[in-house]
């Protein structure tokens, strides 16, 4: 059986297809198979549960699950049609999370679904959101990602919690032409508490948030091995970013305006408002 370190976004995105209008779905065949379901009995009980949460989250449930006609082969020429079902990204999210949960794949494919999800819903109404808004969007990306980094980096061999931190370090200094992270805690005048990720605006977050994506997207594709390797990959991988902030004459993050509120501000506001609501 396949363990989880085999597994990465691309298992997922291999089995992916696009229709004739550009748009992206899935077949529940194939991922029955990559969620490693013998029984296509057993994996339709998971897809009625799904279909049931969407119903229940008020989608059309047709607009998610089309139910498709396939012939596949069987011997001597001769095909037979099998059923299937043409999944969206979001039906995909909810099969899984009503999947096995004993399933190793399946936690790899929870994160892989939910944050994708969330990141094309981002993209669809990123600019309609408040500067307020971006950051707390970016900033809920950035505590996914650093799960699956932390991931990846403890398969590379960063095992340790010193290690993990001076990893983390070396990202900071590859994207911040050297800074590490106490360096940026001080330019923005933290308390020593508080979270650098946290006094971070928009476009700040964003450049961290390619870092870390592309770091635990080499480290996996790659296959690094080594803390010292895993060290460095992630500061090429943030030095890279630096460079293509400069060719785009961009600001470079150091240089760019700490906010005034802190996450937890913006969330203690929200949060009242909401309850006023």
């Amino acid at each position: 059986m396949k363990t989880v370190e085999k597994y990465s976004e691309k298992t997922f995105e291999d089995i992916k297809h696009i229709n004739e209008n550009g748009q992206e779905f899935w077949f529940a065949r194939e991922l029955k198979d990559v969620l490693e379901y013998a029984q296509w009995r057993r994996f339709s009980e998971a897809i009625e549960r799904a279909k049931l949460a969407c119903k229940n989250s008020g989608f059309s449930v047709e607009d998610h699950f089309a139910d498709v006609g396939k012939m596949v082969p069987i011997g001597s020429a001769a095909k037979r049609q099998i059923d299937d079902v043409m999944l969206s990204r979001y039906a995909c999210y909810l099969i899984v999370m009503n999947a096995d949960p004993r399933k190793e794949i399946i936690a790899v494919g929870q994160t892989y679904f939910a944050v994708k999800t969330r990141q094309q819903e981002l993209i669809e109404h990123y600019d309609d959101l408040s500067e307020d808004q971006k950051r707390l969007a970016i900033r809920g990306e950035m505590i996914a990602h650093n799960k699956s980094l932390a991931e990846s980096a403890k398969m590379a061999g960063v095992v340790e919690p010193r290690d993990y931190a001076i990893f983390q370090n070396r990202g900071y200094q590859g994207l911040y032409g050297g800074l590490g992270a106490k360096e940026i805690h001080q330019r923005k005048g933290l308390k020593k508490s508080q979270k650098i990720l946290d006094h971070m605006g928009s476009t700040e977050l964003a450049a961290n948030l390619f870092r870390a994506t592309q770091t635990d997207e080499k480290l996996r594709r790659d296959k690094v091995q080594g803390k010292e390797a895993a060290c460095e990959t992630h500061y090429q991988v943030g030095a890279k970013v630096r460079q293509t902030i400069g060719e785009l004459g961009g600001t470079m993050p150091e240089d760019l305006p700490t906010p005034e509120k802190s996450i937890q501000q913006i969330e203690r506001e929200q949060k009242s408002w909401n309850q006023i609501q």
